[in-house]
């Protein structure tokens, strides 16, 4: 994402809210919808939807109603996918810069992860996100934790991401946490250091958490495909677990990982959550290009 690229304000989850409001009528709909009965069934004017539609997207409801395809995943694993040595082979790995992102990381040692988050402090922030609610974690290193509420509740989600560090000490601070969101979202591009992340994982699951972070916005890749690129091309699975295990949703972008067939797969914070982030990649893709 270049400082060009413009993403929702962290404000604007309330526009997550309508979209998701409008996945849900258009999954229902057994013909596509024009604008004024999406903006009917939604209770709004047409003119006021597409305003709202067009800053989240930057496309048609036509054109986002296409994304949202069952189909539509296998054609971008068709047409559009990127395979991780491809992205070796451009430029795309190292950790000094990402495709699309404002991050700079780095991991915790295998020592440090055993010891269960014993010993360091952990702040911890509600934000509103272009995805809904988010609950953003983070050491002084980076952040560390991004879960997203809008189907498991922020209940569960604090339960989730409190559990993966369960020796760690927890002090709700957002204020400390606020810049860094804001970078790492695309928000704030003031030229200044990029935010920093900071991976707590077992060595294997930061390997597939590395080879993540290279699947450009707008493109997808495959658990058989992660396995080959980190040495492991029998251990599908296990790197399914781990995508599964990935503790920092949309800026680690496991909504990217594809099974081979083309479907969806599971996600962690909910299939709507990931239809919509694909959905939003792809449409935002071909608005820009």
């Amino acid at each position: 994402m270049n400082a060009n690229t413009h993403i929702p304000a962290l404000d604007d989850g309330y526009h997550y809210k309508v979209m998701r409001r409008a996945i849900d009528l258009l999954d229902d709909a057994e013909e596509t919808l024009t604008l004024e009965q999406i903006a009917e069934k939604m209770g709004m004017s047409a003119a006021h939807f597409q305003r709202l539609f067009s800053r989240w997207v930057g496309v048609s409801p036509k054109r986002y109603q296409q994304y949202l395809m069952l189909g539509q995943a296998k054609e971008m694993l068709r047409d559009h996918a990127t395979t991780l040595e491809a992205a070796h082979e451009v430029g795309l790995s190292g950790t000094g810069r990402l495709h699309d992102l404002f991050l700079r990381w780095e991991a915790m040692s295998p020592g440090e992860f055993a010891r269960n988050g014993a010993g360091l402090v952990i702040h911890w922030g509600w934000f509103d996100s272009p995805f809904g609610a988010a609950l953003v974690m983070g050491t002084e290193k980076g952040i560390c934790g991004l879960a997203l509420a809008a189907e498991t509740g922020e209940e569960e989600a604090m339960r989730d991401l409190q559990g993966r560090w369960p020796g760690a000490q927890f002090e709700e601070h957002a204020e400390i946490l606020r810049p860094w969101v804001r970078k790492a979202f695309g928000v704030a591009d003031d030229g200044e250091e990029k935010a920093p992340l900071y991976l707590i994982g077992a060595p294997f699951q930061i390997k597939v958490w590395e080879a993540l972070l290279q699947v450009p916005s707008g493109q997808v890749t495959t658990y058989s495909d992660i396995a080959a690129s980190i040495g492991r091309p029998k251990a599908v699975r296990a790197v399914g677990t781990a995508v599964g295990r990935n503790p920092v949703s949309w800026l680690i972008p496991c909504h990217r990982a594809l099974r081979k067939s083309g479907a969806l797969g599971g996600y962690h914070w909910g299939l709507p959550v990931k239809r919509a982030m694909l959905a939003f990649e792809a449409a935002r893709a071909e608005g820009q290009g």
